[in-house]
């Protein structure tokens, strides 16, 4: 009976082993429910977590500054108010596409790329009177700039989860945000009354002028991270939602008056009359105005202003001809976010 015995035992093992291999591929299929790969579209918009104070525009700082000067020397006589401008240029909105490569069920890589388009800021406004001149006679200068930033970036990062595709799937990301293309972009207006002389009599000019400038950033790398979820909408579509932590800072490289124009009323006291007009466009700028090379340290080797730029619309520099040299400044394009999107499994 031996034989019988070992034969049927021979048996009953080789069918258990078929069915548990069967049952192994099943549940591996079956557990393979999650996208090889993935294309996703979203957009949100980022709140400002870390306000700063704002870089200088030109000669005047991040302040809203009302004042009041001596005519004959510029000097400033005394301050009627003064308040600091603080703020953010993470704070905007932001959209973009990724694609996504998951390694398993719970680990994955993803590359985004993103356009992003802060809020307008005031970064400096600037209010100079006659010192003792009767109340409602406008003022000697009035300057305000505002700016926003532009970027586009690459953001390689890892995302981990569950692996709940099924249902509700909560997420972390994590990784870098490598800016490929950014600007600074400052919008000018500014008004100014002066005084010239034209064969022996006294007439006063009134100048508007109006400047765009943009900063180009040096090379820089950020970090991200979010936590998000996502839930099917049908076989191959998701809807994802997220909140998103940006950390982004930026220095500034070069500056470049990109727009300018400028129209000087000289106007007869006397009656009012018009006598001459005078008008400048970008091509009148000095090589010094137009152009702006920000460096860590100056000293008396940069090519810096002469005269006080504060009280001259057009400063003369060391040198005309060549770009100016000016101390870098700092900002940060990151923030807090939440945003909402659609995924394609493939």
């Amino acid at each position: 009976m031996k034989p019988y015995r070992t034969i049927a035992a021979a048996l009953m093992l080789a069918v258990t082993g078929n069915i548990a291999h069967a049952q192994s591929a099943a549940g591996s299929a079956a557990g393979k429910d999650y996208p090889t790969f993935y294309v996703q579209a979203s957009g949100g918009y980022f709140f400002n977590v870390s306000p700063g104070e704002f870089p200088n525009v030109g000669p005047y700082g991040p302040y809203e500054t009302f004042s009041n000067v001596d005519p004959l020397t510029g000097a400033q006589t005394s301050v009627i108010s003064n308040k600091i401008l603080t703020g953010s240029y993470g704070q905007g909105f932001r959209t973009g596409v990724s694609v996504g490569m998951n390694l398993n069920k719970y680990v994955g890589l993803e590359l985004g790329f993103h356009f992003y388009q802060s809020n307008k800021n005031l970064m400096t406004h600037q209010v100079e009177y006659e010192d003792g001149a009767p109340a409602g006679t406008p003022p000697l200068l009035s300057v305000e700039s505002k700016g926003y930033v532009e970027a586009v970036d690459v953001a390689p990062a890892i995302v981990i989860s569950p692996g709940h595709y099924q249902g509700f799937n909560p997420y972390v990301r994590f990784g870098l945000v490598i800016p490929v293309y950014g600007r600074l972009k400052i919008h000018t207006d500014g008004n100014a009354v002066g005084e010239t002389s034209l064969g022996g009599v006294t007439y006063v000019t009134e100048t508007a002028f109006q400047r765009q400038e943009s900063v180009k950033p040096s090379f820089t790398l950020g970090f991200q991270g979010a936590l998000g979820v996502s839930h099917p909408l049908c076989k191959h579509l998701d809807l994802l939602i997220e909140a998103e932590y940006r950390n982004v800072p930026v220095e500034s490289k070069s500056k470049e008056v990109t727009a300018y124009q400028e129209s000087t009323q000289v106007v007869n006291p006397a009656n009012g009359q018009v006598v001459q007009t005078i008008t400048k466009g970008l091509s009148d700028l000095a090589t010094a105005e137009r152009y702006t090379h920000y460096q860590t340290v100056l000293d008396q080797n940069s090519n810096t202003p002469t005269d006080n730029p504060a009280t001259n619309l057009h400063p003369t520099y060391k040198d005309e001809n060549s770009p100016s040299d000016d101390l870098k400044s700092y900002i940060n394009i990151g923030g807090l976010g939440v945003n909402v999107g659609i995924r394609l499994r493939l």
